[in-house]
């Protein structure tokens, strides 16, 4: 899989990677998991799939961003803020060191004509998600069950409990 890197438009950095249009949106959303752990997994300590805040330790892998109401930026779409901020689309080696305040309606067109669209040839490319299925079937095999939905979903068959774990803590004593 081959991951493109762009900028929110606000503080995140977002990777889009093209899959092939094969499974449907429970699916991706496993697969999206389950990158998110095995990211983990490799970088302890400087990425996370913990969904509460309180449990976080490093960059927030968001599997969530893969939810069937969730619109995201596209490449050079101006957000709504006073600098007019643009989304992005950035090579592998800017992400490290990219101020997305300067990535601005006055200067992203000149850096496109100066450099090319990084993300050109995304379509070129699109994975299948089989592998990133048969982590989550692993994980799933090893007990890691289903993490939280967005609290606006219904509670999910297998997801854990919604409640902040501080807040479970304390309601147990």
């Amino acid at each position: 899989m081959r991951g493109f890197p762009k900028t929110s438009g606000s503080r995140g950095i977002h990777v889009y990677v093209r899959v092939k249009p094969e499974h449907g949106f429970e699916e991706v959303r496993r697969a999206a998991l389950a990158l998110a752990r095995e990211v983990e997994r490799r970088m302890p300590g400087r990425a996370t799939s913990r969904w509460w805040k309180e449990e976080r330790e490093g960059v927030f892998i968001d599997y969530n961003q893969n939810a069937r109401d969730r619109t995201v930026a596209s490449a050079y779409s101006v957000r709504a803020v006073p600098d007019a901020r643009v989304s992005c689309p950035l090579e592998w080696a800017e992400v490290p060191e990219v101020d997305p305040g300067e990535l601005r309606l006055d200067t992203v067109p000149a850096r496109l004509a100066e450099r090319g669209d990084p993300s050109a040839d995304i379509d070129e490319r699109p994975a299948s998600l089989e592998p990133l299925l048969e982590l989550a079937a692993r994980d799933e095999r090893e007990g890691l069950g289903d993490a939280p939905w967005p609290p606006h979903f219904r509670k999910q068959k297998g997801e854990p409990p919604r409640v902040q774990p501080s807040r479970a803590r304390a309601a147990k004593r």
